[in-house]
């Protein structure tokens, strides 16, 4: 029970990284990498970019 939840939250926070990250203004493929590097590491990919990619850009 608890390990969906789990899975849900990162779900959320994966979509809400994507959708952040095509508000961005940057050029389509910077999105796509970021993208690509926020779903493919799950939650160390939703951290790393909420504290470091997301203030750099």
């Amino acid at each position: 029970m608890i390990g969906t939840i789990i899975y849900i939250l990162g779900v959320i926070a994966a979509i809400w990284c994507v959708l952040d990250i095509l508000k961005k203004n940057v050029s389509l493929i910077t999105k796509i990498l970021f993208i690509v590097f926020v779903l493919a590491l799950s939650w160390i990919g939703v951290a790393l970019y909420y504290f470091w990619l997301r203030h750099k850009v």
